[in-house]
């Protein structure tokens, strides 16, 4: 018996997948639409809070009417503004969002990405108001990633727990509750860091590579807390009872 050869780039189909949905979208933007058509893109897909604000005239000047006020709440996280963004956002993806869909499987994958890309949106809209500037990219949406793979990797069998696995069991193991995980230092410094580097973005001490606009860290904040708090309801790995 011959041991099947591993491949080099042991991905998630679904992790690949959205990398290539990325790159196509990237590619079409920059190879096939005229510098007028891709506004015109932007204005349709990027999510844009001045749809939703009371100036007189704007669902005239924005396309997609009732439709566009719903599908650019997920459709903004598939549009990058350079390939050093899209870079930038793919290696943050692979680590984490490899790590969930590997524990998720793709339906859940996928439902968590909208709903977690979505809260982003929602927290942006808050905090710009009436804002005209389009927000683009998935960094919502794998923020999300981030705070459910810190829900289960650090536990015990878990890929990055002390006593680790090294095969798929790895992703498998029981989440901890939500208040013994904010208990670990691990994680406690990982948000430490994490948070810290938000709010430099949003004092704009620091800037993002590929990213000429304003950084939206609100989103950021906003999918990282919906995949923190909305994790349970995805994962489908029961949290274990304890014994009578």
């Amino acid at each position: 018996m011959s041991r099947r050869t591993e491949p080099i780039f042991n991905l998630p189909s679904v992790i690949a997948g959205l990398v290539a949905a990325f790159g196509l979208v990237h590619a079409f933007r920059e190879l096939v639409l005229a510098p007028a058509q891709d506004v015109d893109f932007l204005l349709l897909f990027a999510f844009i809070p001045a749809r939703y604000g009371p100036m007189p005239g704007i669902d005239i000047a924005l396309p997609g009417g009732l439709a566009a006020d719903v599908w650019t709440f997920v459709t903004y996280a598939f549009i990058h503004g350079d390939l050093t963004h899209l870079g930038v956002n793919v290696l943050w993806l692979l680590p984490f969002g490899s790590a969930v869909a590997r524990r998720f499987e793709t339906a859940r994958f996928v439902g968590f990405f909208i709903v977690t890309a979505a809260a982003g949106a929602a927290v942006h809209l808050v905090t710009h108001p009436g804002e005209l500037l389009p927000m683009i990219g998935a960094s919502a949406a794998i923020s999300g990633f981030m705070a459910a793979a810190i829900r289960f990797v650090f536990q015990v069998g878990g890929p990055l727990g002390v006593f680790r696995n090294t095969d798929h069991t790895a992703y498998l193991v029981p989440a901890a509750p939500l208040v013994e995980t904010l208990k670990d230092p691990r994680i406690l410094g990982f948000l430490a860091v994490w948070f810290g580097l938000n709010i430099l973005f949003g004092l704009g001490s620091v800037g993002m590579l590929g990213v000429d606009q304003p950084v939206a860290w609100q989103a950021h904040i906003g999918g990282f807390i919906a995949g923190l708090l909305l994790f349970p309801l995805f994962d489908p790995v029961p949290i274990p009872r304890a014994a009578d």
